[in-house]
């Protein structure tokens, strides 16, 4: 379980793809406190610890997470928003996070506001998805990348979100720009309350 509430933007040091898998190692300040079979959040998407040096860490994604994510686009030097799983006994600064990623969107357009960005993405919209909470609705929350965000301008295919500077430095949304693909986890609550509605 996470928050959206990402910890640092760690480089890729190397990527090695095996069969239908890839394995990434990364580089991270806290690499030290780590340790194997831990979950991380990567971009928004839970992996397994599986490898640690002095320095860099490694997990390994498999075909359907490549295929459902924007992992497999990463290549060394990237950066990847990292946040390991919530303490029980902390605050839930963002919202309620599974990190498991629903699909990816496509960054259209970028714009900067008076110091800060206002990003729109699309996605594939489908009807009977839409009706299983796979959506966004206004001053919903979104979980872009891993970061918990607020939506504006929900439309069917696509939403607005704005990034405040310290967002926008400290995690990889400095790199997006119109093309980007991103990991979307649409509200968990509201999946929950589609499903509910169809047994009302």
């Amino acid at each position: 379980m996470f928050s959206g509430i990402v910890e640092e933007a760690a480089t890729v040091v190397k990527r090695v793809a095996e069969q239908g898998n890839l394995h990434l190692t990364m580089k991270c300040s806290f690499v030290k406190e780590l340790k194997i079979d831990q979950s991380v959040a990567h971009n928004g998407v839970c992996l397994t610890v599986v490898d640690l040096t002095d320095e860099t860490f490694t997990v390994t994604a498999i075909k359907e997470t490549l295929e459902r994510s924007n992992l497999g686009f990463l290549q060394v030097g990237d950066k990847v928003n990292l946040e390991r799983s919530m303490l029980i006994n902390g605050r839930l600064d963002g919202h309620i996070v599974q990190g498991h990623v629903d699909q990816t969107a496509v960054c259209t357009q970028v714009d900067e506001v008076g110091g800060s960005w206002r990003y729109t993405f699309e996605y594939a919209f489908d009807k009977a998805l839409a009706r299983q909470g796979y959506m966004t609705v206004e001053k919903g929350s979104v979980c872009v990348n891993g970061v918990s965000l607020t939506v504006c301008n929900s439309k069917d295919n696509s939403f607005q979100t704005a990034i405040i500077p310290y967002t926008y430095e400290c995690t990889n949304f400095h790199q997006i720009k119109s093309g980007t693909v991103v990991n979307l986890e649409f509200d968990i609550i509201g999946k929950y309350i589609c499903k509910l509605n169809q047994y009302a």
